[in-house]
């Protein structure tokens, strides 16, 4: 099996997000983790503006902070890819963090292996379900405060939380016209540049 040749269905669940939030998209094995990152961040409709890792084993995947004052740093992400981690931990199961205040949890199964297949295309989406919790609602508890408030004009915050957030969400409705925009741009920027040969 040749890693280059090597394609993964991945299914991404938001945890303890009701009503499910979740992404279903092939990637390529190889894939580095800050490009999975991006994908993910498309695929989902966040903006990326908050720190990020994965976790895997007792593995931690990130940006490591040039600083370094917050601790033991993580596992350098644009220097490991997707098939790094498999190939370290046996994990068929990722966790990506994103948000450390909110602590957005996705978790990711790792479906079903294509091999000896084209990555040309990649990250591709196949399914999207349920819409994105808003930036900054404060986790999944504070997503539930949110769609309680939002859904009930008696609530104390009903007003408040409305003008907050996007206007007219539906945390049942995703935009997937949007979301597989978004997703095949990242394939067009990161396909492979083919060499041409200089003419004497």
């Amino acid at each position: 099996m040749s890693l280059n040749t090597t394609a993964v269905r991945i299914k991404v669940t938001l945890k303890d997000v009701k009503p499910e939030v979740m992404r279903c998209l092939v990637v390529p094995l190889t894939l580095r983790l800050d490009r999975l990152h991006l994908t993910l961040q498309a695929a989902f409709g966040w903006t990326n503006s908050h720190l990020f890792e994965f976790l895997a084993g007792d593995g931690r995947w990130g940006i490591p902070d040039p600083d370094g004052d917050f601790g033991p740093q993580p596992i350098d992400a644009r220097k490991t890819r997707l098939s790094n981690i498999v190939q370290e931990t046996g994990a068929k199961t990722i966790h990506y963090l994103y948000d450390f205040g909110d602590s957005w949890d996705h978790v990711i199964k790792l479906e079903k292996w294509f091999d000896n297949t084209t990555t040309e295309g990649l990250p591709l989406l196949l399914e999207a379900t349920g819409r994105c919790p808003p930036e900054d609602v404060g986790g999944a508890s504070g997503y539930a405060e949110y769609l309680d408030a939002i859904s009930d004009p008696t609530h104390p915050e009903h007003e408040q939380m409305r003008l907050w957030g996007p206007e007219r969400f539906d945390p049942n409705v995703v935009d997937r016209r949007a979301i597989e925009a978004a997703v095949n741009a990242l394939s067009e920027i990161w396909k492979p540049r083919r060499r041409t040969m200089r003419s004497k």
